[in-house]
């Protein structure tokens, strides 16, 4: 192609700007946009028209949420639309729980991260400390079942969540989390050694639906869902409730936290925050069991 041709060929330029040569099309209209026309989308970009367009059309529920979690606030959307943290705790545990079920490097990994609270302390194991064990059995389960089961949750949950809360704002939920399945289990059952990411989503549930309420979306069918594993596992023996119930509440807490401290100059004690839950949880596991069992 010529220079002249080129230059004659309109789509090679900005549909709102002729003078700017630009090779980006709209997802939408497949205009072509220059960058100061472009708005980012889960996918590509879209013309300030198209923009406009979808914003007429939001229901009531999308605009309240708009305004709640939008401009200036610190909950904001992942810029690539992926969930990349959900794909990497998804690669991660899979391929741990996984290796797991190999026979005979199946017993030595379970054994090595499972959570079993006197593990926990010194005073119970022969001098022992691995405080590990308070995260590590996110990352083993007991079966494949148990495994897909948890990852389907886990995709299904960070597909919403992750591009809601941000990466390190969802990372920090799906942790702190799963370490209050483990003081739970630490604080009501503590001979049992538990395995599984069921706390953490569990508390991924119960973020959504604190999130959900907080926006004014729909919340019953998370009601109901959350309700029925929880029970499914208070009457089934071979669950842990216990971690359930844990994950639960702390993912409620953080869930709470992160709604109300959205906005940009909140950032600051939105971190401490975050951090003085954990440092409860810490706090809890470390002191109130073995004063149960002393007593």
């Amino acid at each position: 192609m010529t220079s002249s041709e080129f230059t004659g060929n309109r789509d090679n330029f900005c549909y709102r700007h002729p003078d700017r040569q630009s090779f980006v099309l709209c997802q939408r209209c497949l205009r072509t946009v220059c960058p100061e026309c472009q708005t980012q989308a889960p996918v590509g970009v879209i013309c300030p028209e198209c923009m406009t367009a979808e914003r007429k059309n939001r229901t009531p529920a999308q605009k309240r949420a708009q305004r709640r979690w939008g401009g200036g606030g610190t909950i904001t959307a992942v810029r690539s639309g992926k969930p990349v943290v959900t794909y990497a705790l998804l690669a991660v545990t899979s391929f741990i729980s996984l290796l797991q079920m190999i026979p005979g490097v199946g017993d030595q990994i379970t054994s090595a991260l499972l959570f079993y609270a006197p593990t926990l302390y010194p005073q119970y194991n022969g001098g022992i400390f691995e405080p590990w064990r308070l995260l590590t059995p996110l990352l083993v389960h007991g079966g494949f079942i148990h495994l897909a089961l948890n990852m389907l949750a886990l995709w299904m949950l960070g597909q919403t969540l992750e591009p809601m809360l941000g990466r390190a704002r969802f990372l920090a939920m799906y942790l702190i989390s799963g370490l209050g399945g483990s003081v739970a289990v630490a604080l009501l059952d503590f001979e049992t050694p538990t395995v599984g990411a069921s706390g953490a989503i569990f508390g991924l549930m119960a973020a959504l639906l604190i999130i959900g309420r907080h926006v004014g979306a729909n919340v019953t069918g998370i009601l109901v869902v959350l309700g029925i594993n929880f029970a499914f596992g208070f009457f089934n023996g071979g669950i842990s409730w216990q971690a359930h119930l844990g994950g639960a509440i702390v993912g409620a807490l953080v869930a709470f936290i992160l709604t109300r401290t959205r906005r940009r100059e909140q950032r600051t004690w939105q971190i401490v925050l975050l951090a003085a839950v954990t440092v409860a949880l810490l706090v809890i596991v470390a002191v109130i069991p073995p004063l149960i069992l002393l007593s």
